[in-house]
C-alpha cells in the first residue's frame, strides 16, 4: 500500500505510547545491495499523527536518479562524530513542577522522556549549580567569605531536583550523562557584588571558585548521581538580569589554565568533560580560537557548549568541528522565549527544533540538550519573570501535562539515534526536504527528513542501489528506520 494512503490511515499514538571528527569522515565498505527492513514514522501538523509508525517500505532497484524528481540517497558506509545523546535541562523549576503533579503523572512524564520504547529515550540532563533564572529564587551552597567551604550545603538541591534525578535514573535504560553549568559565582566573589547583572570572578577567588565545582560533584556522587561533565560558565558574554558572570575569551581561558583545569586534574574526577563557552553560536569559532591557541588551557577542554539565541550562524560550528576536530560540539541549550498560553499548539515550535538540530548535527555536533524539560502553566517557576515555553507543560491546577508539538519532533531524533550512533552520508537534491542520518551501534539507520513547506514533497529514498517512494506531508517530519 502507498505510504501517503497508509499516512491518513494510521491512528495517533499518545505521549505514554510513543515515545568526532567532522573534516575526515571514516569510510567502510558498503553492504551488498538486496532487501531493504524498513519503518517509517510520521507527525504532521492538521493530522492525529504524532511519532506514528506508518508501516514498512518497498525497495526496488535504482539507478540514476531523475533531476526533476526529488532525491534523498543514504550511504551508511561514510561515517563522521559519534553521539553521546539528547536530553534536557533538568532545572530548580522542572524539578519543582514536577514535584506539584500526581504521583501517576510523574510517572507519565518520566516514561515519556526516558523510557526508549514507550517514550523517546532521553540519556543526557544538564543541571544548574547555584540559582539560575529558572528557580524560584536566587540561592547559593556555601556563606559568604567561606573560601574553604566548609559551610557547603546541597539541601536546595535535595528537596526537589535529587529525588527527581533518581527516578530519572531508575527510568532510562542508557546511564544518565549529567552536564553541570554554573549561572554565577556567590554575590561576594564578584566585582559588582551581585549574583545578577553580570559582573566578573575577582581574582583572589578563583581558587575557592575552582573547588566549589569539585565539592558539588563530590557531593551529588555521595548521593548516588555521578556527574560527566562540567561547563565554565552559562553565557559567559551575557550580563542579564538574573544569575550571570561575563569571562572574556581570555579570561575564560586562564580561568582554565590556572584554576579549573589543574583543580579537576588533581581530583578523584580526572575524567570529568569541561565543556568551554556555552554561549551562542556567534562567538563560538573566536572562543574556541582564543582557547585553543594556548596548549597549556587547551589540554584541559574536551568541547564546546553553544546555545540557539541569536543568529542562526551554523557554518561557525562546522569552522570550529574542521579546524580542532579532536574537540567536541555540544548543543546545551535552547528554547522558545516569551511564553503565552494560546501559542503552546504553534507548529513552529517544533519545526524550530528540528531545522536546528539537522543543522547542528550535520554541522559535527555529538550531544543535543534543549532547556527545561517541563514548566508549569506560566512557563516557570521563574525569579526574573524570564518565562519560556517547553517541550512538556504542566497545569499545576489541574495536574494535566499537555505536550507540544516540540515533544514529538524532537522525538525524531532522540527516539531512534541512540548512544553510540555515528552520523552518516545523506544527501537531498532539494533544500526544502532537509535531512540528516545515523548508524545506530547495532546496526540499524535511521534517517529523519523535514518538511517545513506548506506543500507535500513527493521524493525517492535510496540506499544501497535501491529506492522506494514517499511523499512528506505539509509541515511534517519522518523517521525512517532500516534494519539489518
Amino acid at each position: 500500500m502507498n505510504v501517503w494512503k497508509i499516512l491518513w490511515i494510521i491512528a495517533a499514538v499518545s505521549p505514554t505510547a510513543c515515545r568526532s571528527g567532522q573534516p575526515s569522515a571514516s569510510v567502510r565498505q558498503p553492504e551488498p545491495s538486496g532487501v531493504i527492513q524498513s519503518e517509517v514514522f510520521v507527525t504532521a501538523a492538521g493530522t492525529d499523527l504524532r511519532i506514528t509508525p506508518t508501516g514498512a517500505l518497498e525497495f526496488q532497484a535504482d539507478s540514476q536518479p531523475l533531476q526533476h524528481i526529488p532525491y534523498v540517497l543514504v550511504n551508511p558506509a561514510v561515517t563522521f562524530q559519534t553521539m553521546h545523546g539528547f536530553g534536557g535541562a533538568i532545572t530548580d523549576a522542572a524539578a519543582e513542577t514536577f514535584a506539584r503533579l500526581p504521583e501517576e503523572k510523574q510517572q507519565e512524564l518520566l516514561q515519556a522522556y526516558y523510557d526508549p520504547q514507550s517514550g523517546i529515550g532521553y540519556n543526557f540532563g544538564r543541571i544548574n549549580m547555584a540559582g539560575c533564572d529558572f528557580s524560584s529564587s536566587s540561592y547559593h551552597h556555601i556563606e559568604e567569605g567561606d573560601t574553604e567551604l566548609k559551610t557547603f550545603d546541597l539541601s536546595p538541591d535535595e528537596k526537589h531536583r535529587i529525588p527527581l534525578l533518581r527516578q530519572i535514573q531508575e527510568t532510562t535504560q542508557d546511564e544518565l550523562l549529567l552536564l553541570v553549568s554554573p549561572w554565577s559565582p556567590p554575590a561576594w566573589m564578584k566585582s559588582n557584588r551581585n549574583v545578577l547583572r553580570g559582573g566578573s570572578l575577582l581574582d583572589p577567588y578563583k581558587p575557592a571558585w575552582a573547588n566549589y565545582y569539585i565539592r558539588f560533584i563530590d557531593e551529588y556522587e555521595k548521593r548516588g548521581i555521578p556527574i560527566w561533565g562540567v561547563s565554565v560558565q552559562n553565557e559567559p558574554m551575557a550580563a542579564q538580569s538574573w544569575e550571570s558572570c561575563i569571562y572574556t575569551a581570555e579570561e575564560e581561558r586562564d580561568f582554565i589554565k590556572n584554576y579549573l583545569g589543574p583543580t579537576i586534574a588533581r581530583s578523584a574526577h580526572k575524567d570529568l568533560k569541561l565543556i568551554a563557552w556555552d554561549h551562542n553560536r556567534d562567538l563560538i569559532y573566536h572562543r574556541a580560537h582564543t582557547i585553543m591557541n594556548d596548549p597549556e588551557a587547551a589540554r584541559y577542554v574536551w568541547g564546546f557548549g553553544f546555545h540557539w539565541y541569536g543568529q542562526a550562524l551554523f557554518d561557525n560550528l562546522k569552522l570550529v568541528k574542521e579546524s580542532y576536530p579532536e574537540k567536541e560540539l555540544l548543543f546545551t541549550e535552547g528554547c522558545a522565549e516569551g511564553f503565552h498560553p494560546e501559542k503552546i499548539t504553534n507548529w513552529a515550535l517544533g519545526e524550530r527544533y528540528a531545522y536546528s538540530m539537522i543543522r547542528d548535527l550535520n554541522s559535527g555536533t555529538s550531544a543535543w540538550l534543549e532547556w527545561n524539560i517541563l514548566l508549569d502553566e506560566k512557563g516557570g517557576p521563574n525569579h526574573a519573570g524570564n518565562f519560556c515555553f517547553a517541550p512538556v507543560h504542566a497545569d499545576t491546577r489541574t495536574g494535566e501535562l499537555i505536550y507540544t508539538n516540540s515533544y514529538y519532533y524532537i522525538g525524531h531524533f532522540s527516539k531512534f539515534i541512540r548512544r553510540g550512533a555515528k552520523r552518516i552520508a545523506v544527501s537531498s537534491t532539494r533544500n526544502n526536504l532537509e535531512t540528516t542520518g545515523f548508524l545506530n551501534p547495532d546496526g540499524s539507520v535511521a534517517v529523519i527528513l523535514l518538511n517545513r513547506t506548506d506543500h507535500p514533497i513527493a521524493f525517492k529514498l535510496g540506499m544501497n542501489g535501491r529506492a522506494t517512494d514517499l511523499t512528506a506531508f505539509p509541515h511534517s517530519i519522518l523517521t525512517v528506520v532500516f534494519s539489518t
